[in-house]
């Protein structure tokens, strides 16, 4: 009887000295409590309580996640959406987190519910829907001001989905199909007007390039005729002026010559009849003589005696012979 006393005792303290020792993991915290009251919060390691006096509860510090369940969202436009959102949380204080709150996870799924109504509820379907960062922010920072008496910090809030009714995702559709054909008519038409206007500074380039090239054909074609004009002026002035020269020169020859001939009135009347002769028998219907008629006078009147004394000389000449 007595071995089994002792075997009895013996378990009896083997058990109990099981239960005093408590091993905390690295990313936990021990609540410690004795006879029902709170004494210490303990970290990782070994630890030692007395049994039935103490007692230890190991609180999960790292990040956790809580999935909200979908729920129906009514819209500041009066849209009914259904919002599936989670929820990122990292316990701070474990004593809080274990006294503060009963069911932390069933209170922050219901505080999300009613805070994402309230920030869903603010905005119209349209900016809920491309607003996503500024919804995730708000509802965090009202989470994270409400869950800091428990001990816990809010680190980020997730919108998953956000899904408007059959019909208005119908609408959408067609909304997005015609935006993307305006988009598609408008591409089309800044491209013909591009188009148009680059053929347009092509033609006018062009243009602006034949009236150059007209230009300066017009010019070239003027100098040239301007050079050629010249040339012909001065060959033709040279020809005039050799010419002119020449018939000088022949002039001033016959001039000379009539001098140093030293002719007789007989034969310049002679030489002036010949050229009255000459003027006579052009096709004028009047003819002008010169306005000294006494000199004419006088030289024809010369001639005639002229004339005159070579019958008389004939006459004598021939009485002579006779």
């Amino acid at each position: 009887m007595a071995v089994v006393a002792l075997l009895v005792i013996a378990f009896v303290v083997f058990v109990l000295a099981a239960a005093g020792i408590k091993i905390v993991r690295p990313y936990q915290q021990g609540i410690v409590e004795q006879l029902g009251k709170y004494k210490m919060t303990t970290g990782p390691g070994l630890k030692l309580i007395v049994p039935i006096m103490q007692n230890m509860k190991r609180i999960d510090m790292r990040e956790q996640v809580v999935d909200v369940p979908p729920q129906e969202v009514i819209t500041k436009d009066n849209v009914t959406v259904t919002v599936d959102a989670v929820i990122y949380y990292e316990p701070t204080d474990a004593q809080r987190l274990v006294y503060n709150v009963a069911n932390f996870i069933l209170a922050v799924t219901k505080l999300a519910q009613t805070n994402l109504r309230n920030v869903i509820g603010d905005m119209t379907l349209d900016n809920a829907l491309t607003s996503r960062d500024n919804v995730n922010t708000s509802l965090r920072q009202v989470l994270d001001d409400a869950t800091d008496k428990w001990g816990v910090r809010v680190v980020r809030v997730e919108i998953q989905r956000i899904d408007p009714p059959g019909d208005v995702m119908d609408a959408m559709h067609e909304q997005m199909k015609a935006e993307r054909t305006r988009r598609a008519v408008v591409l089309e038409a800044d491209g013909a007007r591009e188009a148009a206007i680059a053929i347009a500074e092509g033609e006018k380039q062009s243009a602006i390039l034949s009236a150059e090239g007209v230009k300066q054909e017009a010019i070239l074609t003027a100098e040239g005729e301007a050079e050629a004009i010249r040339a012909v002026a001065e060959a033709d002035r040279f020809r005039f002026e050799t010419v002119a020269e020449g018939e000088a020169e022949a002039i001033r020859s016959v001039y000379g010559a009539i001098h140093d001939g030293n002719p007789s009135p007989d034969l310049i009347a002679i030489k002036y009849l010949e050229a009255l002769g000459t003027i006579a028998d052009g096709q004028a219907t009047k003819i002008f003589v010169p306005a000294e008629m006494s000199a004419t006078m006088g030289s024809i009147g010369a001639i005639a005696e002229l004339f005159q004394a070579d019958g008389s000389n004939e006459k004598a000449e021939e009485q002579a012979s006779d």
